[in-house]
Parts: C-alpha cells; sequence; structure tokens
C-alpha cells in the first residue's frame, strides 16, 4: 500500500511494491551477513590450514626420508612449537592431523547446525518482521483514514463554529430588538393609560357638565311648574252659571268656590316629586345593574410587625413533603397541607403548636391553601385537577370544583363572599361561585399558571413564562402584563392592595407598585436561592418586609423601603422551605419543608 507521500501518478503503485521488496532484500541481507561474519572467517581459516595440511603430505610421501625427517623436524618445530629434543614420528603425526581433522569437522558440523538453526530463527523472524509490516501498514492506512476523518470534521466544527457565531450574533441581535421593542411596548402602554385616563378624566368632566345641565335645566322646569300651580291655585273657579230643572222641578244652585274651597295640593310634594333629577352612582360593594355584592368585613390591619429571631416550635407535621401553609384571620389558627393529602388545623397557644384538626377529602397533593377572610372556610388546590373546599370544624369536604384537565396549583378567595378563583397547569384561570360550585369564568392564558391572588375587581396571575397577567373581573381580556426574569413561583398582595411581591426561579423576589405598574425593589442575597416552582413568598401584615425561605433551609427577609436583607435566620430545616407564612398581627411566622417540618418562630 502507498505511503503518504506516493506519488498521484499512474505508475506510482509498481514503483511502490518494487522499492518495498528491493528494501526487503537488502534488510535480509543485512541481517544474515551480520549471522554469518564470525562463522564464515573461522570455517575459512579451517579450510586453508586443511589445505596446507595435505599439501604438506603430499611433500612428505614424495621426498626422502631424511629430508623429511628434517623438514618435518623443521615444520614441527614451526607449527608445534617443539624443540629439536622432541621428535616425532610421521605416523603420530598423521593420527593427530587425523584427530585434528576430525575435530574440524565436529566443529564444521556443529556450526553448519547452528548456521541451519540461525537460518530457521531468521526465518521465524522474518515472517514476524512480515507481519508486523503488514500490521503497520494496516495501522498506517487507519492512520490515514482517521486523519481525512478529522480532518473532515475539523471542516464540519469550523463550520458549526461559523454558524453558532453568525446565529449568536443574530440572537443578540434579536435580544436587542426585543428589548427595544418591550421598551416601546412599554412606552406605547404607559401612553395608552395616559390616554386612558385623560379620557376618562374628560368623561368625567362632560358627564359632571351635562349633570349640571340636567339639574339646570330640571330646576328651570320645576320652577315653572311652581308659578304654574300657584297661579291655578289663586284662580276662582265657576262650576255652573246656568240653572239646571232638576226632576223634582226645583232649580240647582250655582255654587262658587272660593280659593280656600279648592282641594289643597302640597306644594312640597310636588316640588320633591320634579327635584329628584336622574342620576347613576357605581357604589363600591354593588355590581352594575344588579344585586349589591356581600362582602366580607375588613381585617384589621398591623401597624407594626416583629422581626422573629428564633424558632419557638418544631413539628413533624406530616408524613411526607410540605408545600402550603396559610394562618387565619385571627391570627390563632393556622392550617398547613402537604403531599400526603391531608390538611393539618393547628392552634397558636403560647409559642406552641397545637393539633386542632385534620382535614380529609382531598384527592390528591396539596398545593396550595388559603382561608376565607372570616376564617370559617378552608379552599385547596389539590394535583387530582380540582379544589377542595372545607369548612372549619367539619372533617370532610363541603364541595370539589372541578373543571380543570391538569393539576391545580393555586385556589385563592375573593374578597366577595362565595366567590373564589384556581389556576392550574392547564394553562386556565378559572372564577367559581362557590353557593353552587359553578365555574363562572374560564381564563385562557398561553403559559402555566403558578400562583393567583385577588383584589377588589382585579385578577392577578403569575406564569412559567416569566410574566404577570392582570385580569379584570368586569371584563375578559387581560388588562396589563408585567415581564419578569425567571419563572413565577408565587404572588402576594399587600393588605392596602397598592403592591405586589413576586418571587421567581432566578432568586430573586420583586416588589411591584401596582399604582404606577412598575417594579419598585429587586430582592436578592448570597445564599438565597429558590428551590422550586411553588416556593412561596409574602410580605410582613404592615407591607416594611419580604420573607422567603431558601433551599438550604434558611429564611431570609428584606427591608421593602431599602432593598437590603435585614436578617437570615438559621434553625431546624435541613431542607429547602417550601412556603412561608406571617400571622396578621406580625408576631409569628410559619414556615414548611420539604422534609416534613413545620417550625413556628417568634
Amino acid at each position: 500500500m502507498a505511503g503518504p507521500g506516493a506519488p498521484c501518478d499512474p505508475c506510482a503503485p509498481a514503483a511502490v511494491w518494487k522499492r518495498h521488496i528491493v528494501r526487503q532484500l537488502r534488510h535480509r541481507d543485512r541481517t544474515q551477513k551480520a549471522l554469518f561474519l564470525e562463522l564464515v572467517p573461522a570455517y575459512n581459516n579451517l579450510l586453508e590450514k586443511a589445505e596446507l595440511l595435505a599439501k604438506f603430505s603430499e611433500k612428505l610421501k614424495s621426498e626422502p626420508k631424511d629430508t623429511i625427517s628434517t623438514r618435518h623436524e623443521d615444520w614441527r618445530e614451526e607449527v608445534s612449537g617443539t624443540g629439536p629434543d622432541q621428535v616425532s614420528s610421521p605416523a603420530s603425526l598423521r593420527v593427530k592431523w587425523q584427530q585434528e581433522k576430525k575435530g574440524l569437522q565436529l566443529v564444521c558440523g556443529e556450526m553448519a547446525y547452528q548456521v541451519v538453526k540461525k537460518s530457521a530463527a531468521l526465518d521465524t523472524l522474518q515472517s514476524q518482521l512480515e507481519e508486523r509490516q503488514d500490521r503497520l501498514e494496516a495501522l498506517q492506512a487507519c492512520v490515514v483514514q482517521l486523519q481525512e476523518a478529522r480532518a473532515q470534521q475539523s471542516r464540519q466544527l469550523e463550520e458549526r463554529q461559523a454558524e453558532n457565531a453568525a446565529q449568536r450574533e443574530a440572537y443578540e441581535t434579536l435580544l436587542q430588538q426585543a428589548a427595544h421593542q418591550e421598551a416601546a411596548l412599554r412606552r406605547l402602554q404607559e401612553e395608552a393609560r395616559d390616554l386612558l385616563e385623560q379620557l376618562v378624566q374628560r368623561k368625567a368632566r362632560a358627564a359632571a357638565e351635562r349633570n349640571l345641565r340636567n339639574e339646570r335645566r330640571e330646576r328651570a322646569n320645576q320652577a315653572l311648574v311652581s308659578q304654574e300651580l300657584k297661579k291655578a291655585a289663586k284662580r276662582t273657579v265657576s262650576i255652573s252659571e246656568i240653572p239646571n230643572t232638576l226632576e223634582d222641578g226645583t232649580k240647582e244652585e250655582t255654587v262658587a268656590l272660593a280659593p280656600a274651597a279648592l282641594p289643597e295640593f302640597s306644594e312640597s310634594e310636588t316640588c320633591e316629586k320634579w327635584k329628584r333629577p336622574f342620576s347613576f352612582k357605581k357604589r363600591r360593594g354593588h355590581s352594575v345593574g344588579g344585586a349589591p355584592e356581600q362582602r366580607y368585613q375588613s381585617i384589621p390591619v398591623c401597624v407594626s410587625a416583629q422581626i422573629p429571631s428564633q424558632a419557638q416550635d418544631v413539628l413533624d407535621a406530616h408524613l411526607s413533603e410540605v408545600n402550603a401553609v396559610c394562618f387565619g384571620p385571627n391570627s390563632s389558627l393556622l392550617a398547613t397541607g402537604g403531599a400526603d393529602r391531608l390538611i393539618h388545623l393547628w392552634n397558636v397557644v403560647g409559642g406552641r403548636l397545637e393539633a386542632n384538626q385534620t382535614l380529609e377529602g382531598a384527592g390528591g397533593s396539596v398545593t396550595s391553601v388559603d382561608f376565607d377572610p372570616s376564617g370559617s372556610q378552608v379552599l385547596a388546590a389539590t394535583y387530582n385537577q380540582a379544589a377542595q373546599l372545607w369548612k372549619v370544624g367539619e372533617t370532610q369536604s363541603k364541595e370539589t370544583l372541578s373543571g380543570h384537565k391538569d393539576k391545580v396549583t393555586a385556589a385563592k378567595f375573593k374578597l366577595t363572599r362565595h366567590q373564589a378563583v384556581t389556576g392550574s397547569r392547564d394553562r386556565t384561570v378559572k372564577e367559581w361561585d362557590l353557593g353552587r360550585a359553578y365555574c363562572s369564568r374560564t381564563i385562557n392564558v398561553l403559559s402555566y399558571c403558578n400562583d393567583v391572588v385577588c383584589g377588589d375587581h382585579i385578577i392577578i396571575s403569575g406564569h412559567n413564562d416569566q410574566k404577570i397577567r392582570f385580569w379584570d373581573s368586569r371584563g375578559p381580556h387581560c388588562i396589563q402584563v408585567i415581564p419578569v426574569q425567571g419563572r413565577v413561583t408565587s404572588l402576594h398582595l399587600s393588605y392596602d392592595q397598592l403592591h405586589l411581591l413576586s418571587c421567581s426561579r432566578d432568586n430573586t423576589l420583586k416588589a411591584i407598585d401596582l399604582r404606577i405598574s412598575n417594579i419598585r425593589q429587586v430582592f436578592r442575597a448570597d445564599g438565597f436561592k429558590c428551590s422550586s416552582d411553588w416556593t412561596k413568598a409574602v410580605f410582613s401584615p404592615d407591607r416594611s418586609y419580604a420573607l422567603a425561605g431558601s433551599s438550604n433551609g434558611d429564611l431570609y427577609i428584606w427591608d421593602v423601603n431599602t432593598g437590603k436583607l435585614e436578617t437570615s435566620l438559621q434553625g431546624p430545616h435541613c431542607t429547602a422551605v417550601n412556603a412561608v407564612a406571617w400571622c396578621f398581627s406580625g408576631n409569628h411566622v410559619v414556615s414548611v419543608d420539604q422534609g416534613r417540618k413545620v417550625v413556628l418562630w417568634h
């Protein structure tokens, strides 16, 4: 096979194998010559000595004995080194020469055997060498193929890198365009809000002017009617001036009624009737053109919340992970829900948690728990595609709100009685009439809903697509969208309904001012990490602090006004904290984790 440097002409293969054969022959010559370098000179020396001895024996046969003996002595002296005193006979020399010849023959035979043995070993080595050369050629061919594949992959890698660079540039361009478009959208939304406010103000002024004109017109009409009535009251009316003959032949007397004899119409009543102009006023808590809404009584507002400093009570409250926790409006009743499909009610007494009641009937893992503002009902979202309603004091579920097609992640009461809102992973938000367990409205959304909160006439939902959406209960469409970084895991509305706290998977909390629909503060800290898509964060009752639990089991508290970390609490939690709750009185905090623990802080 041709090597990497072989020429590319058609005669190249023949030249290559010819050179290969020549190279192999030269190599064999060198190896065999090295083996015979010592053997051949020794064998030549032996042959020379044998020839010398043969010639010497022939000369001895042809010459006289005296000459032979003299020469033999000389030769013996020369060859064997013996002196004249040591004389041997030709017969002894012949015997000795025959012995030496036999020895040389034995040596030659042994050397021939060694030559044969070495030749066999040489053949074996030659075959091994050929095998290794064949293997080397195969490996070289494989190396050439691998080099070609490597070069091809290198070219593909360069092409992919160029494509990635182009796509990265295009992506950065798209990001910049998206940022510009979002900024333009925000400006347009702000302009739209300003225009809407101006339109509302103009309509209000026009309505006020129209009402004023109507009132003036009504007053003028009332004054005119009053004058006409006064004139009619002063006028004398004659009933009849011609006498009429009765049946009995007598005449009917003419009677003139004086003004005092007229029926008295109350001027005040008449004017009051006309002084009632038509006006429409929308009263808070009443639906348009319908019956007044039944609202819960207001909850007392906490003046100052107390920052917890230590754990007072630790319980293994559930059989598995605890997902939700919520305080009742009286701050002494607590509800916890977990993956064991149970909801436990606890009484907070003297800094301890005492078991009150266990609510059964949830068809799946409990993901959210909420008390109604009166504290008489508990609403829970479950993984069995429904929400459950309990009455405090009853262990079995009162109503089941079914209609979702996937896990229900959030369930909250509205401020209006017998109404609630649920959010699900089926990309819908539903409003419920609890009196009839009927879904009164379904809102379709483009992303999973992880949490919902409710205001007077507003529903706020947090989603997996990193957006917070606002819905008007009286309108069909989304009225506003606020984008945030990271998937939204929880929402919490302040008690004055002016600020919203969101927690997201980018390990930050955000305080949103609803009056200007803008993010006011972003809370982050070293070590704080949002552990799951259902991690809950809350405001303190006075909205001075923001509280959330981390994946390392610590609790983090930030100052809402400054945005700085106030403190972090390290306690009995050994796993990620799923949810926290701050009681309405501001004295206690409760946290639950993935390790079945419920911790009361003071």
